[in-house]
Order: structure tokens, then sequence, then C-alpha cells
């Protein structure tokens, strides 16, 4: 049996990814601090699995070096864990969602077959590259920072540019050296997809700015309401704040 593409077993999958999640939160949160760390940091390198095991599996890895952004947060995401670094931990507020976009628009591997390898080394990491970083919030491992939001922008935008460079300079020398992928056609990689889109969304915004690299800037004022409706209540107690640290006029005394 295959996975599917929102066929009844992908969303069997999807409500599974729910239920995993919700019964780590509801078990962790019983726990002590120690163990919360254990299991979520054991949980967090899932994804540097993943990456080994696609370096390896199939015979290609200059066609699956960590520069997806799932890969990024698979590298980060212990760090983050294990350290409770801020920064980093508001950084994956965003970057985890693309693991969760992977799961939902997972059309590139619609075709796993279920309890394949393949499929398990792609599917529970990506749940707990959500999941992990859900958690840490919910169980109060990490508090939301409203002024790690200009951060998260900009360590975005140079992940996706370190990406583009990638691209370009592996293509170059693949093109140079005459290199074929596994299945017989010229090896191009695509990380972070700022070549070409790779799936219906990304293509909405291609068709508006059909330019490499530039067309994926046309998602930053969506990633900004995102991140501010996510930071809404940190960032109106920061007004309020501010509201109340203003002198008294003279007219008002």
């Amino acid at each position: 049996m295959v996975w599917g593409s929102f066929g009844a077993v992908h969303l069997i999958s999807l409500a599974l990814a729910a239920g995993i999640i919700a019964g780590l939160y509801f078990w962790l949160r019983r726990c002590g601090a120690k163990t919360q760390t254990w299991v979520l940091g054991i949980l967090s390198f899932s994804g540097v699995c993943a990456m080994v095991f696609n370096l390896v599996a199939w015979g290609s890895p200059l066609e699956y070096l960590p520069f997806h952004l799932c890969s990024l947060t698979a590298m980060i995401l212990p760090f983050a864990v294990l350290t409770g670094s801020r920064i980093l931990n508001n950084l994956l507020l965003l970057w985890g969602l693309g693991a969760l976009a992977a799961l939902v628009m997972n059309t590139a591997q619609a075709e796993f077959l279920l309890l394949s390898p393949a499929f398990f080394f792609y599917y529970f990491p990506h749940v707990f590259e959500f999941g992990v970083v859900v958690l840490m919030f919910l169980l109060g491992r990490v508090k939301k920072d409203a002024k790690c939001i200009l951060p998260t922008l900009g360590i975005t935008v140079l992940a996706y540019t370190a990406a583009h460079f990638v691209n370009l300079a592996v293509n170059a020398y693949s093109v140079a050296n005459d290199l074929i992928n596994p299945l017989g056609g010229p090896l191009r990689v695509n990380y972070m997809f700022s070549l070409t889109p790779e799936n219906p969304l990304l293509q909405l915004f291609y068709d508006i700015l059909p330019v490499p690299y530039w067309y994926m800037f046309l998602c930053i004022p969506i990633i900004a309401v995102y991140l501010c409706c996510i930071y809404t209540p940190e960032l109106m107690a920061a007004v309020r704040a501010r509201k109340n640290k203003i002198p008294v006029s003279v007219e008002e005394r």
C-alpha cells in the first residue's frame, strides 16, 4: 500500500501525527524537566538520522545535501532543545512549519510504500521536527519572544540565499562533469526551491514573479503576518507596557 496524497491513508497519517504530538504533550506535562529534556532531545535527532539515511540510501548524495529547510531544521533542533536557546527555538516556530508542509504537501513522496524505510525516514522525522518545536513552547521549556521576529527573518533570508548559491555551484559542477542522477537524467538540485517551484503553492508566487531566487521573496509579507499573529500577545503586552511608561502631561494633571 502506498502513502498517497490526500487520500484516506494520507489523511489518517496526518491525524496520527496530531495524535502523536498530543499524546506526547499529555504524557510529558506530567514529567519533570529532566525527563522532558531527555525525551524531546532524543526525538530531536530523528531528523539527523533521516539526513544520514538519505545521503546513503539513494546513491546520489549531492541531491541530498542538508540545504532544504527541513534539513536545516533537523540540524538546529537538537541544539535548540538541549540548550533551550531563545533565538533558535523562536526561529524554529517558523522553520518547523516547513516540516508540517512537507507532511501535508507530500506529492513527491506519495508513492512511498507504507512501512518502508523511505516512508519511516520521511514521515516520523517530519512529525517530530514540527511536534518537538510545538512541545517546547507548550511545556514551557522556552517562551515566545517578539524580539526574535527580525532575527528570524534575517536568518531565514541568509539560509535561503546560501541554499541558492549551493544550487548554482552544484548544478554548475554537475554540468561541467556530465553528472547523472540514479534515474539516468542530468543531476540537478533545487534546495529550498530557489530555482523553480515544486509545489502548487510556490507556483502561485512564481507565476507572479517568474524569476529564480527572487520569486520566493513574495513569501516574506506572509511570513511577517504569520509571525505577528504568533506573537500578538507579546506585542500587545509590549504596547501596554510602553503606554504605562509614558509620563502624564501637564494638561492631564
